[in-house]
């Protein structure tokens, strides 16, 4: 699972919503934690953005299809972010890697579903 920082205004239509309906900002969440992502924290902001989410997502791939999924209900328009755990990354910056072969392994942070070695040689 992977972190991500998710940066979020409200839509005129957002606006209205939550104004009207606060607790719709639950229902969301557990939508979201319906299909197997968990927020692991969420609050509302002063100034340039409304909300940050913090989430736990399998991938890039899920991350990118929950962000165009909740922008496309027309009520917030969302800025996603990968967040890297502070001790992972020291422990990433201490390691002796290939860092070549990480870049071409890691483009975007994860390799693409088509390209994981899943066990099955092409044929």
């Amino acid at each position: 699972m992977g972190l991500y920082l998710m940066l979020s205004n409200l839509t005129d239509k957002g606006r209205q919503r939550v104004k009207s309906h606060p607790e719709r900002i639950r229902e969301v969440n557990a939508e979201v934690e319906a299909r197997g992502f968990k927020i692991v924290a969420q609050y509302a902001l002063l100034g340039e953005y409304d909300f940050a989410t913090i989430l736990d997502v399998p991938d890039n791939w899920n991350m990118a299809r929950l962000a165009i999924d909740l922008s496309a209900r027309g009520t917030i328009e969302p800025h996603t972010f990968p967040a890297l755990r502070t001790d992972e990354f020291i422990r990433f910056m201490q390691a002796e890697h290939d860092e070549d072969e990480w870049a071409r392994r890691h483009q975007f942070g994860e390799i693409a579903p088509h390209e994981r070695d899943l066990g099955s040689k092409p044929g």
